[in-house]
């Protein structure tokens, strides 16, 4: 079949890696000039890691990601108020760890298609339009074509799950907070695989050093409405209104911003849908079922849902109906359950109160010695998802 996929960031080109493969003709179309890097650090390990491993870049993805060490809660002058080993996640989900530019593993997941799978970049879909025979897009800039499917890997705004599937600005699941990232050449202090957290009530500076003398800053800030402030210049300006207060490190993390050109900013939300799918058209990851930054888990999720995707169409031949309905039977249970965990940890990232910074910082001085720490990582950080094994 010829697919239509909205969307070339991590799920767009890993479904159509895993569609190329099984004999389909996928087409990437992607808004962005060019293929897009940057972003924040993510952890990347459970089900997502496995299809990495399914798809040969397990190496490149841990060459590019970091063996953090610990996760540091300091005051604004840098004593630390409390410091967290990262051993105990790699216990509780093996080997299959690391941590890693967003952008660096979506450049690992691109280069396995980009000279097997049509791309097209700077443009959207303005139109989808179903018939019996299959799918008419409608684009920005290209002419009108023709195909068999439509699927959205569009991410959390996904124009796709608008057009195609109807749905509405309901569907997204404000959880109240912003969240801004950058990275910066030269800054110092440095403390290499360490992530330093700055935190006051409802808001919080994290910094993390990145090879060739980069910085990465993660802002997450305490909002009761979602926004969206504007370019880059407007986008400082915000955060330095709200972080301005916080002195010490901070005060030098804030002057950092001066010249970045690529400020990312975003609201931390959820997408919570009855159906990921309709007639022709289905969605996968942020799309479908966004986890938010808080679950910590979502871009292996997309690569996981990417690959059922591309599997239950293996499986069913052309019936893709029943394909998309085994695709959601799957999964649809198993990400509601990291949609819970993610509001679960709400107070570790922007805690509200005085009171619940101390207690999280408690936590994480005690967590390492805890005789029982280790069954309560498992519990929210083990995947008890069997991921299939399809004939692609």
């Amino acid at each position: 079949m010829k697919v239509a996929i909205s969307g070339a960031g991590v799920a767009g080109p890993t479904l159509a890696y895993w569609l190329h493969r099984s004999g389909h003709q996928p087409t990437l179309i992607e808004r962005a000039p060019r293929f897009r890097t940057g972003g924040y650090v993510i952890d990347f390990w459970g089900v997502g890691f496995r299809v990495a491993q399914r798809m040969g870049i397990e190496a490149t993805v841990r060459e590019r990601g970091y063996q953090v060490r610990s996760i540091r809660s300091a005051r604004p002058d840098g004593r630390t108020r409390g410091s967290l080993s990262v051993d105990g996640f790699r216990r509780a989900v093996g080997d299959q760890f690391t941590s890693i530019p967003r952008g660096d593993l979506a450049a690992a997941v691109y280069a396995t298609i980009e000279n097997d799978v049509e791309v097209i970049f700077d443009d959207s879909i303005t139109a989808v339009d179903t018939h019996a025979g299959g799918v008419g897009i409608s684009f920005e800039r290209a002419n009108f074509r023709e195909f068999d499917l439509v699927v959205g890997a569009d991410g959390l705004h996904s124009n796709v799950r608008r057009l195609a599937l109807g749905a509405d600005s309901t569907v997204e699941h404000y959880l109240g907070y912003e969240v801004a990232a950058c990275v910066v050449d030269g800054y110092r202090p440095r403390d290499e695989l360490v992530y330093v957290t700055y935190s006051e009530p409802g808001r919080s500076i994290g910094r993390f050093s990145l090879r060739d003398n980069r910085t990465m800053f993660l802002f997450i800030l305490r909002c009761s409405r979602p926004r969206d402030p504007g370019d880059t210049a407007a986008r400082t300006a915000l955060l330095r209104r709200h972080f301005a207060d916080m002195g010490g490190e901070c005060a030098r993390i804030l002057a950092a911003l001066d010249g970045v050109g690529d400020l990312y900013f975003d609201v931390v939300s959820q997408i919570r849908l009855d159906r990921w799918s309709r007639g022709r058209a289905v969605l996968v990851g942020d799309a479908a079922a966004c986890v938010s930054l808080f679950a910590g888990e979502g871009t292996g999720l997309a690569m996981t849902e990417a690959y059922v995707l591309a599997g239950e169409l293996h499986r069913a031949g052309s019936d893709y109906r029943s394909a998309f309905d085994r695709y959601e039977a799957r999964l649809r249970t198993f990400v509601e359950g990291k949609q819970k965990s993610a509001e679960r940890f709400l107070p570790v990232f922007a805690t509200r109160t005085r009171l619940g910074i101390w207690f999280r910082d408690l936590v994480m001085n005690t967590l390492d010695v805890l005789p029982r720490a280790d069954l309560f990582l498992r519990r929210d950080l083990r995947d008890e998802f069997d991921l299939p094994a399809y004939a692609m």
